[in-house]
């Protein structure tokens, strides 16, 4: 297939969010979670003193913000995840003649990238959905965006779990090399309020939700003040230790239908171990592949997950503990928000770079998964 856009050189020309009304700080969950708790034990008091059952266990702010740097997250539905007797976030069941909630939120995001780029939606060529759980199997939620905005030409869906935003801006940027496309957006809504179990200590304070999207094209059509992409690298191993066996044939074994692996899971400190040596050696030889020193990385806009993460992660790649300018920080009020978090992170942190300046926009998560982008400001 040949094409006016054949070689064309692959850009970021703008970002778009989209947030949540509504906030969670750490007290409010936790004033939650522990009366959820007190209820749960004082229900099952006479098993717990029998010894058939183990008491569940109060958490506290301390121990939230020493395991992960999280202090609130945004959410759809703030009431009901707060209602011991819920739990949850909970949506009116929507027609399908009216849009769906993850598609809305994505929208939303879409068409602040869109509006930042001065672009409408007869100049977009292609939507990627990339987020880490889809509200359905099919039809595709990216078709369902790009009929909302209007654009012609394709969309598809792709999870690589917290990945997916790097992975959709590699995917996009390639479509630009080959000339199948001038204009892409990477959409990454992002409901993790909803497979989130909200009753397990270990878990319950990490997500949020949020959308971003991210506007890639080639340079000759780019607006003034784009990101030249000058490279992408992508990485995959396998593992269980972060896990959601939620799907379509839960119905076929209705006895573990409803149990904890059908929402977000994780081995955290096997994770943190094995994750972040993985990233960092990518981060390393991408950087290296292209011929720039740790020293010329302006900025990092790393996975928002944990902050402990992000910490040694930035020291291997830098060689030193990175400040805030070089490696900023949403999770402490965004929280994981998966595959949009390192969006975030560079959304709201890069207006005071200057052209010339490089950076790089990693996320990482389940899979194993890690994919990162190596960009650098236009003049």
């Amino acid at each position: 297939m040949t094409s006016a856009y054949d070689q064309a050189r692959p850009v970021i020309s703008s970002t778009g969010l989209f947030t949540p009304a509504d906030s969670i700080s750490n007290e409010e969950l936790v004033a939650s979670f522990n009366a959820y708790v007190a209820q749960h034990n004082a229900q099952h008091a006479a098993a717990i003193e029998a010894g058939e059952m183990v008491a569940l266990q109060p958490s506290s702010v301390e121990f939230i913000e020493k395991a992960s740097g999280i202090k609130a997250r945004k959410v759809l539905s703030k009431a009901s995840i707060l209602d011991v007797d819920v739990m949850c976030p909970r949506f009116e069941e929507r027609p399908n003649e009216q849009i769906s909630v993850l598609a809305e939120i994505g929208v939303a995001g879409a068409r602040d990238a869109l509006e930042r780029a001065g672009r409408d939606a007869k100049d977009v060529d292609a939507v990627l959905v990339a987020c880490s759980n889809l509200q359905r199997a099919y039809p595709a939620i990216a078709i369902e965006v790009q009929d909302a905005l209007g654009i012609e030409g394709f969309g598809f869906d792709m999870n690589v779990a917290c990945s997916s935003a790097t992975f959709g801006i590699q995917t996009a940027a390639d479509f630009i090399r080959a000339g199948n496309a001038r204009s892409v957006l990477v959409v990454s809504p992002e409901i993790c309020s909803g497979h989130l179990n909200w009753r397990d200590r270990d878990s319950h304070f990490i997500f949020g939700d949020v959308a971003t999207a991210v506007l890639v094209e080639a340079a000759d059509f780019a607006p003034a003040g784009h990101w030249d992409i000058l490279g992408t690298q992508l990485k995959t191993r396998f593992s269980n230790n972060i896990r959601n066996n939620f799907g379509f044939l839960n119905r076929t074994a209705p006895e573990t239908r409803d149990s904890a692996d059908k929402l977000f899971v994780q081995e955290g400190r096997k994770v943190f171990k094995e994750v972040v040596p993985m990233v960092g050696e990518l981060i390393t030889d991408h950087i290296a592949r292209l011929g720039i020193a740790p020293s010329d990385l302006r900025r990092m806009w790393l996975h928002q997950a944990n902050a402990g993460m992000n910490r040694l992660i930035a020291q291997r790649v830098l060689g030193h503990e990175a400040s805030e300018d070089e490696s900023p920080t949403v999770l402490d009020t965004y929280a994981n928000t998966s595959s949009a978090g390192s969006i975030i992170a560079f959304h709201l942190n890069n207006e005071d770079l200057k052209p010339g300046d490089t950076g790089i926009i990693c996320s990482f998560g389940a899979g194993y998964s890690a994919g990162s982008v190596v960009i650098r400001k236009a003049a």
